[in-house]
C-alpha cells in the first residue's frame, strides 16, 4: 500500500510546479525526497508532516474533483469552480451572497449545492460553527429526492465534523454513520473519497486515535480499490498527524526499509464492517 505515498507527494509537488530541490529545501536532502517519491524510502511522521505543509496539503481544505452546479448559468458555475479550486473563500462567500447569483438558483438540487458551498465558505472565513451548521442543515433540507446522493453525503459528514469541533459526540456519531452507510447505495465517483477521510478527521478531532486510524486505513483502501489517487496525499498527511498525536513520531522503518508505521498499519487485514 505504501507505493501510493510517493506518487501522491509527487503529484502534489508537480501541481505546485516545484522542483524536488525547492520542495525539499530546509526539510531533507533532495536525494531523500527523490527516494520517497520513488517509494524507496518511507518517511517518518514528522518528515511527512513537514513535506505535506510545504506542498500545501491541508487537513480541512479540500477541492472536489467536480464541483456541483448552483445555477443553470454557465458563467456562474465557472466562477464557482474557479473560486473553490483556488480556496478563495472570502470571495466565494461574497459571490454566493450576491443577489444576482441567488436569483439564478432555479432547482432544489442547485439550492442544495448553494447552501453546501456557503457553509464551507462561512466555516473557512468566519469560523462561525453555528452559522456553518445552519447552512449545512439548509443544504440537507433542500434535498427533495430523500435518496442518498453525493451532495447529501458530503453535507452529512461535514455537519458531523462541525459537531465534532463543538464536542457534540452523540450527534457526530449519528451523522457519521449515516454518511458512511450511504456509500453502499451510491455509484462510485471520486468526490466520495472525501467521506472516509472526513470520518477519520472527525475522530482525530474527538481525540479517538484508534477509530481515526481505522477510518484513515479504510479511506486509503476505498480510494485505491477504485483505482483513484484523489485525496491520498491528504490521507497520508492525516495518518502522520494521528501517529504524531499517538506518540509514534520516532517509530522507525523495519529492516531493509520493507515496512514502517505506515505500511504496517495499511497492510493489516481490515475489518470491513464499521
Amino acid at each position: 500500500m505504501s507505493d501510493y505515498l510517493g506518487f501522491s507527494l509527487k503529484k502534489a509537488r508537480q501541481k505546485l510546479k516545484l522542483t524536488q530541490k525547492n520542495a525539499s529545501e530546509g526539510i531533507c536532502a533532495q536525494s531523500m525526497l527523490s527516494a520517497i517519491e520513488n517509494d524507496k524510502y518511507i518517511p517518518n511522521a514528522m518528515l511527512l508532516i513537514k513535506l505535506c505543509k510545504r506542498l500545501n496539503i491541508s487537513l480541512d481544505e479540500i477541492n472536489l474533483v467536480k464541483n456541483f452546479e448552483i445555477a443553470t448559468n454557465h458563467d456562474i458555475n465557472t466562477q464557482l469552480n474557479e473560486l473553490c479550486n483556488n480556496h478563495a473563500y472570502g470571495e466565494l462567500k461574497n459571490f454566493l451572497l450576491d443577489d444576482s447569483v441567488i436569483e439564478q438558483i432555479q432547482t432544489a438540487t442547485q439550492l442544495q449545492s448553494y447552501y453546501y458551498y456557503l457553509g464551507v465558505a462561512v466555516y473557512q472565513i468566519d469560523n462561525n460553527l453555528d452559522e456553518t451548521k445552519r447552512n449545512l442543515k439548509l443544504s440537507l433540507s433542500s434535498d427533495e429526492s430523500k435518496k442518498s446522493n453525493t451532495q447529501k453525503s458530503l453535507a452529512l459528514i461535514s455537519l458531523g465534523l462541525i459537531n465534532a469541533k463543538q464536542g457534540n459526540s452523540t450527534e457526530t456519531n449519528r451523522l457519521l454513520k449515516e454518511a458512511v452507510t450511504s456509500l453502499d447505495d451510491l455509484e462510485y465517483e471520486e468526490n466520495l473519497n472525501v467521506i472516509y477521510y472526513l470520518a477519520a478527521l472527525i475522530y482525530f478531532e474527538l481525540e479517538n486515535m484508534n477509530k481515526a486510524t481505522f477510518l484513515i486505513e479504510k479511506a486509503i483502501v476505498y480510494i485505491t480499490n477504485h483505482n483513484s489517487h484523489y485525496m491520498l496525499a491528504n490521507c497520508y498527511y492525516l495518518m502522520a498527524c494521528i501517529a504524531k498525536k499517538s506518540g509514534e513520531t520516532d517509530k522507525q522503518q523495519e529492516a531493509q526499509g520493507k515496512s514502517s508505521f505506515l505500511n504496517e498499519l495499511f497492510g493489516e487485514k481490515l475489518n470491513e464492517n464499521l
